[in-house]
Formats: structure tokens, sequence, C-alpha cells
């Protein structure tokens, strides 16, 4: 493809996935074309990316060089699938986290495209293997899963199916780069990722805790916001322990390597995290609600001042 041919991305799915991506892409100068099978859909999203974009530039947080209005005249939005990939070098998938939906829309869409265009899929915990499965030529397929919300949380994990060309993944990470965000290359599929798995074992560890009266809720979430969630803001915990000892990663492992090891030895089994066949569950539940009730209009006043922070800290790790 020609370099004027590799301007054009379709996003397949006009949630707040398929909303946040398109933000994403045209802040790097993309022209994005969002398509939803339901007709209006696509069209209410742009009226929510519109909102969202004045709101971003009036508070000066809006990504890129071009202005709200230069941005969003890079969208187009579509009901007809093959009128919404025509043209495209890339299409990132935003549809429901469902194994089979996930499967036949790629189905759809490799009798539609060409074969050097790029397929790729936001799931969160589906692996390539089973999602393109029913995709002929699997060479230019891949995850491409973001951490939600992805204009405010740069990560992208990019995951190959077993047969996806290097070229792909290269070719994906560069135009990730280039919109701004921070893609990382997993050598393999492995299920959960590598994000999920880490934030699974955090999960684990905090819900055993408070299971096992160590802790409150309250607390093992202290744990995270003013301790570790301050450093691992900006370094990584490989770093962290490079940092944390005077020669060094392979100093720090002699020191406290042996305490590591004792401490893990005592984690317990995985949690039953169901409130319905769970007292422990329950409990932690129920104290959880306490703090923020589980009602729409608490979770979104929650979600909305996540979101203020997270734009905050980009905004402070952009300016360092």
């Amino acid at each position: 493809m020609s370099s004027s041919d590799m301007k054009i991305i379709t996003v397949v799915g006009s949630g707040l996935i398929g909303r946040s991506w398109t933000m994403v892409f045209i802040s790097g100068g993309y022209n994005v074309k969002i398509y939803d099978n339901q007709p209006g859909q696509a069209a209410k999203a742009l009226t929510e990316i519109r909102k969202q974009l004045g709101e971003l530039e009036e508070a000066h947080m809006l990504r890129g060089e071009l202005s709200a209005t230069q941005q969003l005249a890079l969208v187009s939005t579509y009901d007809d699938l093959a009128q919404a990939l025509e043209g495209a070098f890339f299409v990132q998938e935003c549809v429901f986290e469902q194994l089979e939906v996930k499967q036949n829309v790629f189905q759809d869409i490799e009798r539609l495209v060409g074969k050097d265009v790029i397929l790729s899929s936001s799931t969160s915990c589906l692996v390539p293997s089973n999602v393109f499965s029913k995709v002929g030529n699997r060479s230019r397929c891949l995850v491409s899963h973001p951490v939600n919300p992805p204009y405010y949380v740069k990560l992208v994990e990019l995951v190959p199916h077993p047969e996806t060309a290097a070229t792909v993944m290269d070719a994906t990470h560069s135009l990730m780069t280039k919109v701004g965000q921070a893609p990382i290359c997993l050598k393999r599929e492995v299920d959960g990722f590598a994000l999920n798995r880490v934030q699974a074992a955090i999960i684990a560890e905090s819900w055993r805790l408070v299971q096992d009266g160590v802790i409150t809720v309250k607390d093992i979430d202290l744990v995270m916001s003013e301790g570790l969630g301050m450093r691992y803001a900006f370094i990584g915990p490989m770093e962290t322990m490079h940092l944390n000892a005077p020669a060094g990663l392979e100093d720090y492992m002699k020191r406290y390597g042996e305490g590591i090891t004792r401490v893990l030895n005592s984690f317990g089994p995985v949690p039953n995290f169901s409130a319905a066949s769970s007292e422990a569950a329950k409990r932690i539940v129920n104290e959880m609600c306490e703090l923020i009730p589980s009602n729409p209009q608490h979770l979104s006043a929650r979600m909305e001042r996540r979101d203020q922070l997270l734009m905050g800290l980009a905004k402070l790790k952009k300016e360092h």
C-alpha cells in the first residue's frame, strides 16, 4: 500500500471502547470510519465523541496537534459494513466480549477486505487462536488490547495469533506508537495476556487478605492508591527491584529473594468471588458497598473522578 492508502482505519463497534479507539486514532491524524450493526448507533457515538473532544480541548488535554474540530472532521459513521471497510488498512474490532460474536464479525470482515488489511481485536480475555479461528488468513490477525480508559491509560497489549506475521506485529506497534499509545508485544498468546494476569494476582491476594480478616476493604485499596500505585505509576516492578538494591536486580534477589519466596508460599488458594455462594465474598461486597453504594449515580460519579485523576496523571507524566 502507498502512504496515501494507509490513512483510513475502521472501528467496528461504537460502544465505550470503540469511541475511545476512534478518539485515539483521530488524535494521530487518521481518518476513522465507525461501523455499528445497530442503525443509528454509530451516529450517536459521534455525538458523544464531539462532546468529549470539546471538553478535552477546554481542559487543555486534547491529544495530538489538530484542534477538536479538525479531529472530528476525520470521523465518519456507517450502518453498512462494506462501506465502512472500504479503503481501510487497519480494522479495530470493539464488539461484545462474546467469542462467537467476535468470530462471526471477523469472518464477515475477511470477506470484504483485501489480503493486506490488518485485523485487530480489542478483546481483554479471549486468546487470538480462538477469536480468529474462522478467519482464513490468520497471518494478519492479532489482539490489540487497550486499558480502560484508553485515552488516558496508554498501554496497549499486542498479542499474536500463533500464525501472525512479524511484519503485522511491527506495523501495529508502529501505528500505536504514532497515535501516542504505549504498545507492548507479547511473544506468544497466554490466557489473560500480561496486564490481566498481573491484575488477577493483585485481586486474589487483596481479596484473601480481606477475607481472612487481616485488613479492611478501605485499607487494602489504600495499599495500592497511596502505596504501590504511587510508585508503579512511573516505574514498574522490575525496575523498582533494580533500583532498591545497591548493585541492582541480582543484588536485590540475593537480599530479598528468600523472603519473597516465603511470602509467596504462604498465599492461599484462589478465592471464591461469588457473593451468591460464599459468605466471605458477600461480606466483602457489602463492605465495599458501604464505602461506595453500587447504584449508577454513585458509580458514575466515582468513574468521572477516576478519569479526572487519570487525566491529571497523564499530564504530569507528559511534562516529566
